[in-house]
């Protein structure tokens, strides 16, 4: 993220020697509004021009190709969902965000079961659409089987129609169950396992699954002998899948009502570890974990104990962060640098934990989301969500944090990406932008002009927050070299960029995100540049055109708005190169 006063780090020199020249104050100007007979001032607040430069010479650190990944609660197969998974439009969407890892778990990990026997099987009826429900949902299948490779699915409205209000009702008992934190366990069979494999690997997303860590024996030591079938049949069907154990192991006691602490823990990682050696196939699989919520006092004391004997059976340490309660969230939290500022406070707790017994150890953020209880109606799946998600996103990769996981794709709730329309979410097209735009290698930002004396002790909570990457070596319009800034801006007013140094007098491409409708901050659908986004059909993503900037103009941003700027023909030293 951006270096603010005092000083300002690298390139300060060059910045200050600059500043005369480019540092623009607009003070005491007022402006006359008249309107039948009435006369009032509106005063214009003082606007200072933004410099900022880039250092190219050198990356801060590069993070995993799949940093933006994505999730799927247990749910989907209460709910019904899992059976859509492999709709055309589903499966296009979930490519649009590939490469990335695709997280099956939650709340509902630790009262999965796995039963071996498909699901029975019955003759479709004379009514090829819908006489019944259950029959459509076994043909669908039938139809599945017979395809080979990916398998794709097409579903007649009226089926879509009647597991949308099948959905709603079985909604009404997730949310009640989460609000309670009592849970009935879930079947997954082996054909559910069949239809969660196809559309991650349909969608070019590598499948993590959650396994149970509450089935206890009386001595509280983790009982796994039911999950040695679900790896023999995942192997028998060359699924290259990771693993990971438990959900929140910090809230069992609430659970269970009997805590597991984090040596415990670490024991049953062990075991799971060396369960996965005796699958010919997993031996080498990666395994995940502990998966702690929000790093407060138990869950960090958890994680001491975990790393303490586990540190090295993991390949990644993952944790949790939700911002806000999801039961009282208002539009106006969303926009509260407080809160965003919450996340580099937890990640710094939860790295000098890990740091302090596996030093480089891998973290993810193995899920996170607006706000937890299921995220808020109109608030968590709306455009005021983004600036929480970029927010994670930038603040992450910036502070060394290598995947990031969002809870969720396609879920119950509202804190999903995609609605069960199979409309994609102003978070979607969020991450489709920075799937395209953002690489792995991650730069220093350095800023001058923004009048805000640092507090010692405390975060500079700062309203425009500025991020700078490699530009995607996938990106076919760009070369290497080119870099991407993400700009999230606080403000209420709009936000003057000179950009200086080494990006200095360069094209620019703009993609401007802002809510799109009369909603504002809580619309459920965008615009890009001006233009809606919409996709235009189960197949076919919109055109993403950017907006070109010339060399030398001055970077405009919105209040309350979002863009990615790629500045072109940099030649960046340190983006030249994988």
């Amino acid at each position: 993220m951006m270096s603010l006063n005092n000083g300002f780090l690298f390139g300060g020199s060059l910045l200050l020697s600059l500043l005369p020249a480019f540092l623009l104050h607009i003070a005491g100007s007022t402006a006359t509004v008249q309107g039948r007979g009435v006369k009032g001032q509106e005063r214009i607040k003082d606007q200072t021009l933004i410099l900022l430069d880039v250092n190219t010479r050198s990356r801060v650190r590069t993070v995993s190709e799949n940093f933006l990944s994505i999730q799927l609660d247990p749910s989907i197969i209460h709910d019904g969902w899992l059976d859509f998974l492999s709709s055309k439009r589903l499966v296009t969407l979930a490519r649009g965000l590939a490469p990335a890892y695709l997280r099956f778990g939650g709340k509902r990990t630790d009262f999965l079961q796995f039963q071996k026997m498909k699901s029975p099987t019955k003759r479709p009826g004379p009514d090829y659409y819908l006489k019944n429900y259950e029959d459509d949902i076994v043909r669908s299948d039938i139809a599945l089987d017979k395809q080979k490779g990916c398998k794709i699915a097409h579903h007649p409205d009226v089926m879509l129609e009647l597991q949308r209000e099948k959905a709603a009702q079985m909604q009404q008992v997730l949310m009640k169950e989460q609000y309670s934190n009592t849970y009935s366990n879930i079947t997954i069979t082996a054909r559910s396992l069949d239809k969660l494999y196809n559309f991650a690997d349909c969608s070019g997303l590598h499948l993590i699954f959650g396994l149970s860590a509450l089935h206890r024996n009386p001595d509280n030591s983790w009982n796994g002998s039911s999950i040695l079938s679900l790896l023999k049949y995942s192997a028998s069907k060359k699924y290259n899948i990771s693993w990971e154990l438990g959900n929140e192991p910090n809230s069992y006691r609430m659970l269970m009502g009997r805590a597991v602490n984090g040596s415990q823990l670490a024991k049953d990682y062990a075991q799971l570890r060396m369960l996965l050696q005796t699958v010919r196939a997993y031996t080498k699989a990666s395994l995940y974990g502990p998966n702690i919520g929000r790093p407060r006092k138990n869950a960090l004391g958890l994680l001491d104990g975990f790393m303490k004997m586990a540190g090295h059976v993991v390949d990644a340490v993952t944790w949790q962060h939700y911002y806000i309660d999801g039961c009282v969230a208002k539009v106006t939290d969303f926009t509260k640098t407080r809160l965003l500022d919450t996340l580099s406070d937890q990640i710094s707790k939860v790295q000098n934990v890990v740091n302090s017994y596996v030093p480089g150890k891998k973290v993810w953020l193995g899920g996170v989301g607006p706000a937890w209880a299921g995220g808020t109606n109109n608030l968590s799946d709306t455009y005021a969500a983004g600036f929480l998600w970029l927010n994670t996103l930038g603040m992450s990769a910036n502070q060394g944090i290598d995947v990031v996981i969002r809870h969720s794709f396609f879920d119950h709730g509202y804190n999903h990406l995609v609605d069960q329309n199979f409309n994609p979410l102003p978070d979607y097209w969020l991450s489709l932008l920075y799937k395209r735009l953002v690489g792995p290698k991650v730069l220093t930002v350095h800023v001058a002009g923004l009048q805000r004396k640092s507090r010692p002790g405390r975060i500079i909570r700062d309203k425009l927050r500025i991020y700078a990457h490699c530009t995607n070596y996938n990106s076919h319009h760009y070369d290497r070299g080119s870099v991407t800034l993400y700009i999230i801006n606080l403000h209420r007013s709009r936000k003057k960029i000179k950009l200086v140094g080494t990006l200095r007098n360069k094209v620019v491409q703009q993609y401007l995100l802002q809510p799109y409708g009369k909603e504002g901050l809580q619309a459920k659908s965008v615009q890009l540049n001006g233009q809606p986004l919409v996709m235009l059909n189960n197949e076919t993503f919109p055109a993403l055109m950017p907006r070109t900037i010339r060399p030398g103009r001055t970077l405009i941003m919105p209040p309350l708005s979002i863009g990615f700027y790629v500045v072109k023909n940099v030649y960046a030293v340190a983006c030249r190169y994988r």
